[in-house]
């Protein structure tokens, strides 16, 4: 299948983005937790068209034995594309960029889990993605940290990610597929948001010291909104599972 032709324009007269959005302003997000029977802990994305699933198995025994550390647990992460996920089918088998992402994200997420109270054990972290459409290794951070929130592992706090490019001379957050590939720069940021520590800082591209000052600003802004999403969906979680609680109880008493 022949990839998409480059659009005319990233921005219009309106200063409006091809898909309607201002300079400014995220995708739509869709955040899910707990969707997977099996796993320990998961959570699902959508942010634009991006369709992520993450889960986390662990804390376990360390298999193989050798790779198990006295003082801490392992983190291993598999970021993993789909063949269906983009437009020409993809090799199931894992690519360079895919073993470099996931290490881009076990990097991301080391800092704030707190590894030490589980040495000798693994934490394993699978992040799937189902379809792309740019952003999907800060939608992938995203996911993976609400899985592991699921999971009930010991963390400092929830990171979260957001991108912000470059397209057309001028600074836009959140790119989509389009506008990472015809863009001129891009700076992907992770953030714990409540110590502002960063966790991930990459750039593609180029940026005046003035650009990558402004756009590392309205990364941070981003992380913080993205991190409020974050929140609500486990807090909604946990509030329907202590509804069915309630009711099964109520149910009881009654009988």
């Amino acid at each position: 299948m022949p990839e998409p032709k480059q659009p005319e324009k990233l921005i219009d007269e309106k200063g409006l983005r091809i898909d309607g959005r201002r300079l400014d302003q995220l995708r739509p997000i869709k955040l899910e937790v707990g969707i997977l029977d099996k796993a320990d802990g998961s959570a699902y994305i959508e942010q634009g068209k991006n369709k992520i699933l993450a889960a986390v198995y662990g804390p376990r025994e360390a298999h193989p034995k050798h790779i198990a550390l006295p003082e801490r647990a392992v983190i291993r992460c598999r970021y993993h594309m789909a063949p269906f996920s983009v437009d020409e089918r993809k090799s199931p088998a894992p690519s360079r960029r895919e073993m470099e992402l996931s290490k881009v994200i076990r990097e991301s997420l080391e800092p704030v889990v707190l590894t030490e109270l589980y040495p000798r054990t693994m934490i394993d972290l699978f992040v799937e993605i189902l379809q792309s459409d740019g952003g999907s290794r800060c939608a992938g951070i995203t996911a993976a940290s609400l899985a592991l929130a699921d999971a009930g592992i010991p963390m400092r706090e929830i990171v979260a990610a957001c991108a912000v490019g470059k397209i057309e001379g001028k600074l836009a957050l959140d790119l989509s597929d389009a506008e990472d590939k015809y863009g001129e720069a891009d700076l992907p940021v992770a953030l714990v948001p409540n110590s502002s520590m960063i966790t991930l800082l990459q750039m593609d591209g180029s940026l005046t010291p003035s650009e990558f000052e402004r756009g590392l600003g309205m990364a941070v802004e981003a992380c913080k909104a993205i991190h409020s999403m974050q929140r609500e969906a486990l807090k909604k979680k946990y509030h329907e599972i202590k509804e069915v609680v309630e009711e099964k109880e109520e149910s009881e008493v009654i009988a």
